[in-house]
Formats: structure tokens, sequence, C-alpha cells
């Protein structure tokens, strides 16, 4: 098999976006909707297809030992840069779903809670009736990612809701066998370059996990690198269909 290359992905143009119709995207963390799909979320608006946005955890853990800001101020200080950059892509978040599930433990189907988040994802679903799920790629190397695939895909047993996957941490840390493997998916890129700009301020909205960043008194807290973030500044993004 030849190695594996995103760059190499079809390119679709932008007019392919609205053709997903309606749409719920579905963030392990705050930032994940606007690094890996800002783009489509900022076309699919622009075409005035709606949008709704689920986040599966509290977010955090990305900076655990703040005295400044404990848990829940954390998680408030996430959930607000969550909201505005999405208004900054032009998605509402009146009817954001919130699942508060602890940060770098999203339960696994094997473990508490895993049933009860499945069981109020499918409900928002069946009351939203998107016609297209984003999510994660299911092997993107996060844990949270991983179980978020899992949720998402025992919520959409039996629902008819196309699931499209895109790419985070697979940009950087991807192991050979955590890559699409031949037959399994269906990859492409969508030229996002006339909504870059919206991309990147929705990704400037998350100020906690951009250097300098807010919280400055937990030395091991976690924030994006250039290098990382450099992934993000490409005019194409990229997805996998099942």
């Amino acid at each position: 098999m030849a190695e594996f290359s995103f760059d190499s992905l079809p390119l679709r143009p932008a007019d392919f976006a609205p053709t997903l119709c309606s749409t719920v995207v579905v963030a392990p963390h705050p930032d994940d909707e606007s690094l890996g799909c800002g783009g489509l979320l900022a076309l699919l608006r622009q075409a005035g297809v709606p949008v709704n946005a689920v986040l599966v955890s509290d977010g955090t853990m990305s900076h655990p030992h703040s005295v400044k800001f404990p848990a829940a101020a954390r998680q408030a200080l996430r959930e607000a840069e969550l909201r505005e950059a999405l208004a900054l892509l032009g998605v509402s978040t009146d009817d954001l779903l919130l699942l508060d599930l602890p940060d770098s433990a999203v339960p696994t189907p094997d473990q508490p809670g895993f049933a009860e988040a499945v069981a109020t994802l499918r409900a928002y679903l069946q009351r939203v009736q998107p016609a297209t799920l984003l999510v994660p790629w299911r092997r993107d190397p996060h844990p949270d990612h991983r179980a978020t695939s899992q949720l998402v895909a025992a919520a959409l047993a039996g629902l008819s809701i196309r699931r499209v996957e895109y790419v985070v941490w697979a940009w950087e840390r991807a192991a050979p066998e955590d890559l699409p493997q031949s037959g399994e998916a269906t990859g492409w890129r969508l030229d996002i370059s006339s909504v870059l700009s919206q991309k990147q301020a929705a990704i400037a909205a998350h100020r906690s996990q951009l250097a300098p960043g807010v919280i400055d008194d937990d030395p091991s807290g976690f924030l994006l690198s250039q290098q990382m973030l450099a992934h993000f500044a490409q005019p194409f993004e990229v997805y996998f269909d099942e």
C-alpha cells in the first residue's frame, strides 16, 4: 500500500459544502470545532445551511494545576471561548448541547457515563434531525477524540444521518495504523480559501489555548504549538466519509 498523504486527497470546491445540508458538529473539546472544520462550518452558514454544535467534554484539563482558574472557572472560560468562536463562524449557540463529560476521561463503551451520554446525544439528534454529523476521525490520536467517535457511533445507530469525520491530532501524532486503511473510508479535501480568515479568527477566540494564554499560573498547562497551528492555516480541510 502506498504511503498515505492528506495532501494528495482530491480537492472539492467550496460549493460542495452546502450539499451536506443541515449539520451538527461534535467537538470533544472547545477548539476542535474551529481547528478541524471551522472552514466547513463557515461555508455552511454562508450558504444559509443550519448548523448546531455539541461539546463533549468540560475542557478543564488543559491547565489542571491553575489556582487562579479552578475547574469551574476553566470550564466557564472555555465554554465562553467556544461560543465566541462559533459566533465568528456564523453558528448560533442557542441550541448548543453541553455533555459535560470529564476532559481527558471521556467514557468509552465499557465505562460509567457512556450509555447516559449516548442517550442524551441520540435524543438531541432525533430532535434536531441533521442530515450530516461531523465528528473527529475515529483513530484521531487523542483518547477523548476516539471516545467521542465511539459515542457518536452508538448514538447514530439506526438513524439516517451521514457521518463525516474531520482531522485534528492525526496531522501530527498519527501512527501508520491510525491513518485510514485501504477501503476503510473515502477521503477528500475541501477548499476553504474564501473563509480561511474566518476560521483563523475562530481559532484565535480560544485564547486560553494559544500563547501566551490567559491562564498564567500553570506552567505545565497546554498550549497549541505554532507547528500544530500551521496545519490549520492551510486553505483546505480534510474529511473522511464512511
